[in-house]
């Protein structure tokens, strides 16, 4: 037979009871959800943390830390405890604060467009920790949050301009409610003219609709200046300086008109310039055909013989023939007009009949 064997020693060692000697911090919301780092020693191979009696959630372990989400409870101090196979640590006070009711003070801009995705500034106290920003009952994406700001992206309102109330959502409640106005797009349909000169200037009425709050109006990207609104479809500006033709557009905390609907587009035009009058004289009695060589003439639109009026047609950018009115023998200036201005003179001579 073989026998027994010799004996070796085997030594079963206890497990280190844990020691926790910090919670950082040690202090957060009734509503629980935020992260909690404990510190000690013998931490390794946690087995739970509890705040009072609910157990937090473990997101991390070494023997030295443990990192957890702490569990919701009441607005009171309750005693944290780690949990090994060592057994169970000493305590240590964590306070449960109750969270402040959220206050807004105020809103910037405190309109936009009912197409929403506009900027807004929600300013007040106690708005840390935002769960929710509803205008109406629509949620706003939160772009950024402090106690004392939220900044956020307008949702969508409803079809036509309206009302709403802005409310914040904290661990705490929710908000006061403040009052934020959905702006219909303004729309442009006509111009009063849709023809000026390219050195701008002169003052263009400006028809359409949603137009009360405009807050500027361009030419082909080009600021227009002194701007003053008639009534909800019209508004007056001052045509900048351009080239060629652009689209009138106008700006309110609704938007930007678009190009959509109707005629809101404007043409800049170089000013009329006369080279030549074929023939340059004729008689006192008028009724003779004279061409106007020039340039800059094809929206020409009177054209004056010593400042009497005379019948024309505008044939090319380059001619203009116009019959010559009566007039006393002698020289008059010849100008022709365009809703750009006048152009030079040229001198016209009436023989005596």
């Amino acid at each position: 037979m073989g026998g027994t064997s010799n004996s070796l020693v085997y030594t079963y060692v206890a497990a280190a009871v844990p020691v926790i000697s910090g919670l950082s911090p040690s202090s957060g919301p009734v509503s629980g959800g935020n992260v909690v780092t404990v510190s000690g020693v013998n931490l390794a191979g946690v087995l739970s943390v509890r705040f009072g009696v609910n157990s937090a959630t473990v997101l991390s372990n070494t023997a030295s830390e443990v990192v957890v989400v702490a569990p919701a409870g009441v607005s009171s101090s309750v005693g944290v405890t780690v949990t090994t196979v060592g057994g169970t640590s000493n305590s240590l006070v964590y306070t449960y604060v109750a969270a402040a009711v959220p206050v807004i003070s105020g809103l910037s801009p405190s309109s936009g467009p009912v197409s929403g995705g506009n900027l807004v500034t929600v300013s007040g106290s106690n708005l840390a920790g935002a769960i929710s920003v509803k205008f109406g009952n629509n949620p706003a994406t939160v772009l950024s949050n402090t106690a004392t700001v939220i900044v956020v992206s307008a949702p969508a309102g409803p079809p036509s301009a309206t009302t709403v109330t802005v409310t914040v959502t904290t661990a705490g409640g929710t908000s006061n409610p403040l009052p934020y106005f959905y702006v219909a797009a303004p729309t442009v349909n006509d111009l009063s003219a849709h023809l000026g000169p390219a050195t701008g200037g002169n003052t263009v009425a400006v028809f359409g609709s949603n137009l009360t709050s405009a807050s500027a109006v361009s030419f082909g990207g080009i600021p227009a200046t002194a701007v003053l609104v008639v009534s909800d479809s019209q508004l007056t500006a001052t045509a900048p300086a351009g080239a060629g033709t652009v689209v009138v557009t106008v700006t309110t905390p609704g938007g930007t008109s678009t190009p959509a609907t109707g005629n809101p587009y404007y043409t800049y035009l170089g000013a009329p310039v006369l080279t030549g009058l074929t023939p340059s004289h004729g008689p006192d009695l008028g009724g003779d055909a004279i061409v106007l060589g020039g340039s800059n003439l094809t929206y020409t639109d009177a054209v004056t013989f010593g400042g009497v009026r005379a019948p024309f047609a505008a044939v090319s950018d380059t001619q203009v023939v116009a019959t010559s009115p009566g007039g006393a023998p002698g020289t008059v200036n010849v100008v022709a007009h365009t809703p750009a201005g006048n152009s030079n003179t040229l001198p016209y001579v009436y023989d005596p009949s």
